[in-house]
């Protein structure tokens, strides 16, 4: 089997941002981190109805949330043609002529993410098109396989040309507190993904409380992970605005204490533009426009695109068109 570098595919969006080389864990640190459930939950609440976006500024926005999607298929029922469409869809995420009406001409998506097993059929539908391929490992989405497979599969996605990792974490050690454990644990996929840049699955739902996801956040910072993500998709929970806001301030901390920036991706569960809308203006607030960017900020999502290009389309003809209008692949 052919190998490819991660430095294959040109103008990675990631090669704007500086790594997180980590920091030698700080117990202390960890250990002092709380989290106000009803000011967390008050704070989220005010925001659907104090931030609106309209008009031009709408259509801008999510133009900038599509560059920013990490498009995905994670099903058992996966085909190398069905990536190949998606791939499709990343490198043309919105009708031609729409694009032209909205002077976007160019726009693609953040990244594609995969099973290992389509890496390879990712990285060659995408050549050229300068858009990063990312692999699910560590035996996603439980993170129950043994260890030594676990980092075999990071060094083999990364050999087929994954650019990105998502990891997933092992939750009992976020559950018992036993931050040495969890820190080790990312630290060595931290070094399995080379160059590739690797993104923490903390899978939040199953963290037992927001005081444990904002310590197992800074923990994973603390080990090297260049992006923090809030769940496989395939919990009964994931993504919500309170874990956001936890998550944020905890990138927020991090960086206030070391200097580095590192990046946030909601997964699972985000499906409407309007709700995009609502992340993105919690972003802008917590972090400011740095992480307005792909290099710091992704959504992991299937079908979130189709619904993001009727409002498109709805914007610039004035009529919203069918869903079967815009398939995924």
């Amino acid at each position: 089997m052919q190998t490819r570098k991660p430095t294959d595919q040109a103008q990675l969006p990631q090669a704007l941002a500086a790594r997180n080389d980590g920091i030698a864990l700080d117990l202390a640190w960890v250990r002092s981190v709380q989290a106000n459930t009803s000011s967390i939950e008050r704070r989220v609440a005010t925001l659907p109805g104090r931030r609106s976006v309209k008009k031009q500024y709408q259509a801008a926005w999510l133009c900038r949330a599509i560059s920013c999607i990490d498009l995905t298929t994670l099903a058992g029922d996966d085909t190398a043609g069905r990536v190949r469409r998606l791939c499709a869809k990343a490198r043309q995420p919105v009708r031609a002529d729409l694009l032209g009406a909205l002077g976007m001409e160019g726009l693609h998506v953040g990244a594609v993410c995969v099973y290992h097993d389509m890496v390879d059929t990712a990285v060659e539908a995408l050549a050229g098109s300068g858009i990063p391929v990312a692999a699910v490992s560590t035996g996603f989405p439980a993170g129950l396989s043994p260890f030594a497979l676990r980092l075999a599969e990071i060094e083999a996605s990364v050999a087929m040309g994954a650019a990105e990792i998502d990891i997933v974490i092992s939750r009992r050690h976020v559950l018992t507190g036993n931050w040495g454990a969890l820190y080790d644990e990312m630290a060595a996929f931290r070094a399995a993904c080379g160059p590739a840049h690797v993104k923490a699955i903390l899978a939040t739902g199953e963290l037992g409380s927001l005081r444990n996801v904002a310590r197992a956040s800074l923990v994973c910072m603390m080990a090297g992970a260049d992006f923090i993500k809030t769940s496989t998709g395939k919990e009964p929970v994931n993504a919500t605005l309170p874990v956001t806001l936890v998550m944020l301030r905890a990138i927020r901390d991090y960086y206030s204490q070391t200097g580095v920036k590192v990046g946030y991706k909601p997964a699972g569960g985000i499906s409407k533009a309007k709700d995009v809308l609502i992340y993105l203006s919690l972003i802008k607030e917590e972090l400011g426009d740095d992480w307005l960017d792909a290099a710091l900020f992704r959504f992991g999502a299937s079908s979130l695109l189709g619904d993001i290009e009727r409002q498109l389309e709805h914007h610039v003809s004035g009529a919203y068109s069918a869903g079967w209008r815009h398939a995924m692949g």
